[in-house]
């Protein structure tokens, strides 16, 4: 059975021919699939034309004299999401408009409402899209000045003070993505060694673990295609030459899960999600290991793609001392 919880049916709706002044009924049946719906529009005594009917922006699948049908996908015909408590709700508008400027056009409301995935997190940006087959991205990651409007004049920065990062994906041939850092950390070498110490700044897959002990935050975002971190200056590398390696990653912004995510610490709140509080839940296991049910993989570009990028040399120094 599928997982329906609920499907609203209205089985009877009224069209008003203003040239025949007569009542016509009618009758709507649904079909709600998890990613699907069938819309049977049938009329007893049908004076209009079936063929204008649309669901949405869809023509009907199929028409006779009596009936109108429509078969389509969710991701469709622009059809509506929307999460109510425990529901995941699509919505859309069956409407008619007759040729006939003597015949009242109408809209009338179709909607299947089902019982929401426990894995399933709403969409934070428009449009829906996959990354599939879309072509090269081009990755920067660099450091900015205090207020992010332009590149560093200094590559050297008092410890306690902030470190304006700026990491983004170019979209001149892609319709918008959603950059996020995987994973960063700080070493004293450009390449990385399997015995290379190292400071971690954000690790367990968007987790910013520096903020739990700093200042460190994700400012809000201007760009779905870019992200800025204001990174407290460390003691890690005090007086030497400090690269920031991290994985960046332009992933699908309707496929986010506890695994793909931009999440720092608020003191007195906890975690917090950068791009939705209300869905902070994602962040949950920042303080364990963040894994995802999904069996979806970055390596196969279905739904993001990822780039190593090192930053520096900067210099962190102690003026204190």
């Amino acid at each position: 059975m599928y997982p329906v919880m609920m499907a609203f049916f209205w089985q009877r709706a009224v069209v008003l021919s203003l040239a025949a002044a007569m009542l016509i009924y009618a009758d709507m049946k649904l079909d709600c699939r998890p990613d699907s719906v069938t819309v049977v529009w049938t009329e007893g005594q049908s004076q209009a034309d079936l063929s204008l009917f649309r669901l949405g922006s869809c023509f009907p699948t199929s028409f006779s004299a009596t009936q109108a049908v429509f078969r389509v996908d969710f991701n469709d015909c622009n059809f509506r999401r929307l999460v109510t408590g425990e529901h995941l709700m699509y919505s859309n508008d069956l409407t008619y408009g007759s040729s006939d400027s003597q015949s009242l056009a109408f809209t009338h409301p179709v909607v299947c409402a089902f019982a929401r995935p426990k894995d399933w997190y709403p969409m934070i940006y428009d449009p829906v899209f996959s990354t599939h087959g879309v072509g090269h991205l081009v990755f920067h990651i660099g450091l900015m000045n205090d207020d992010f409007s332009g590149p560093a004049e200094s590559t050297t920065f008092a410890l306690g003070s902030f470190i304006p990062i700026m990491a983004s994906v170019s979209q001149k041939t892609h319709q918008p993505l959603l950059l996020l850092l995987e994973e960063c950390v700080a070493a004293t070498t450009p390449e990385l060694q399997p015995d290379s110490p190292v400071y971690p700044i954000i690790a367990n897959k968007g987790c910013l673990v520096d903020s739990r002990m700093s200042g460190s935050k994700f400012e809000p975002r201007q760009k779905s295609s870019e992200l800025q971190l204001s990174l407290q200056a460390f003691r890690f590398g005090l007086g030497q030459e400090v690269f920031i390696h991290c994985k960046l990653v332009a992933w699908d912004p309707n496929g986010l899960d506890s695994t793909k995510k931009a999440c720092h610490y608020v003191k007195e709140h906890g975690w917090e999600l950068l791009d939705n509080y209300a869905y902070s839940s994602l962040c949950d296991c920042c303080d364990s290991d963040c894994k995802s049910r999904r069996t979806r993989s970055i390596e196969s570009g279905t739904h993001g793609v990822a780039q190593k990028a090192v930053l520096g040399p900067l210099t962190i120094t102690d003026e204190t001392s």
